[in-house]
């Protein structure tokens, strides 16, 4: 999951089944194993003994080509991403950033001392924004944003969703096409 507040919402109490869940996944290697050893060392069929080699190998090459798969559309997601816009209280765009081959941003007000990357200094709610108020990172084929001990905090709308979630300042979070990056009260759409 993207996040883990999506996952407690889309499931709750899961807590509570984390448990039973460890045990379930200790009972089916238990079982796999049993099996295999029964195939492997104490049977003497040879017939079988190829059958279940030949099971593995293809199951483990679909599994292989699953994860590919899912690496290459990663990929592809974070490469999609080619600018950030500034939208104002009726959602109009206000600026853009082209952001494509970029691999580091920092969000916040530029001043004379130090200079960002996506400058809010003249947004509407520059007052409720810190210098160096968040970091976007490229990295394995996708952007992740950070909150860097903002005063007011980082929120992220996922796409297709009315509300925002704010961010903890203990890690990055990965965005997505559609999602609008909130730094204080100022929305930043990313497409």
């Amino acid at each position: 999951m993207r996040y883990e507040a999506d996952y407690e919402e889309a499931h709750p109490g899961w807590e509570h089944h984390a448990g039973w869940i460890m045990v379930i996944d200790m009972l089916i290697a238990g079982i796999a194993a049993a099996a295999l050893f029964y195939v492997y060392i104490w049977n003497a069929d040879l017939v079988l003994k190829v059958a279940v080699g030949v099971l593995l190998a293809a199951g483990t090459a679909v599994y292989a080509a699953w994860r590919a798969r899912r690496r290459k559309k990663r990929r592809q997601d974070g490469a999609a991403i080619a600018k950030l816009v500034l939208l104002d209280e009726e959602g109009e765009s206000v600026k853009e950033w082209y952001i494509h081959g970029e691999t580091s941003l920092l969000i916040g007000k530029s001043s004379a001392q130090s200079e960002v990357d996506i400058d809010l200094s003249d947004s509407e709610y520059a007052s409720l924004i810190s210098k160096h108020h968040a970091v976007l990172n490229y990295a394995s084929g996708s952007w992740y944003v950070e909150d860097l001990d903002s005063r007011n905090g980082v929120g992220i709308q996922p796409a297709g969703r009315r509300t925002a979630e704010q961010l903890e300042e203990d890690g990055p979070y990965r965005i997505e096409s559609g999602d609008i990056i909130c730094i204080a009260n100022t929305r930043i759409v990313v497409k």
